[in-house]
């Protein structure tokens, strides 16, 4: 009869080999022939030892008790020995193979769990993920319906309340804005500046207030420069952007004002 050698580059441990020589008879687990997987495990040990690779403890371990459960299974029964009111002989159901059984049962799950756990490994190296991004720039916007809810006949009321309205505004208000010309307002200026003698100063800031508009503005303007001119007051500023700061030369008061000086 021919040896057969199973060769195999590695195995995990000496359950991983028992479980391959097992898969490879295609014998039930439940009920091994030690005899048999004993001679396959011995002879894998050997070609080991003849390519001159380490065999590990584990594996010897394993191998003395396969031999161990070769040897109970080969030698008979002992007889049943009579003391007294009390027989000892050993439990005719106990089978030496069932630890091992147990064993390889146990190893096979956990083996079929890992290479479950590798495949789910192996898909998920196949998938590319990255961090999330904003995508509210794609997104697209549904406008919300400004008559949502509302009928036609909601509607035709507030576009007759609409007409209704209309047809009251019937009558018109004209406002005529009061004009202030520049004579007046150099008159103001030099009023104000005249309270306190000559040599008195004035900033432009405090001739405008908040209600004046640009017209006034402008007219105000106007007169300091028509002061300026007639030799009134000096204008000048403490730094650049500064406000306006009026002197009055203390001339003689201008009690009347030519038409043809000043005639805006």
């Amino acid at each position: 009869m021919d040896t057969v050698l199973y060769k195999l580059e590695s195995f995990e441990g000496p359950l991983d080999l028992l479980l391959h020589l097992i898969d490879k008879a295609e014998i039930n687990i439940q009920d091994i022939p030690v005899s048999d997987i004993t001679d396959q495990y011995m002879e894998y040990l050997h070609s080991m030892q003849e390519l001159e690779l380490d065999i590990t403890s584990e594996f010897l371990v394993m191998a003395a008790t396969l031999l161990s459960i070769k040897s109970k299974l080969l030698l008979p029964k002992p007889p049943v020995f009579e003391m007294d009111e009390f027989d000892f002989y050993e439990d005719e159901d106990f089978d030496p193979r069932a630890e091992l059984v147990q064993k390889l049962i146990e190893y096979r799950k956990y083996k079929g769990i890992a290479k479950h756990l590798q495949e789910k490994e192996m898909e998920r190296s196949l998938i590319y993920s990255k961090e999330p991004e904003d995508l509210t720039p794609w997104v697209h916007v549904v406008m919300d319906n400004p008559v949502k809810g509302l009928h036609a006949a909601d509607l035709l009321a507030a576009f007759q309340k609409a007409i209704r309205k209309a047809t009251k505004r019937t009558s018109y208000a004209r406002i005529q804005r009061d004009e202030i010309s520049v004579k007046d307002r150099i008159r103001e200026v030099l009023t104000a500046l005249e309270r306190n003698g000559p040599g008195s100063k004035l900033l432009f800031s405090r001739l405008l207030h908040e209600d004046m508009i640009r017209h006034e503005i402008v007219v105000t303007f106007l007169a300091i420069l028509e002061l300026m001119k007639m030799k009134q007051i000096l204008c000048y500023q403490e730094k650049l952007f500064d406000d306006i700061v009026m002197e009055w030369t203390g001339g003689e008061p201008l009690h009347g004002i030519s038409e043809v000086e000043i005639n805006y």
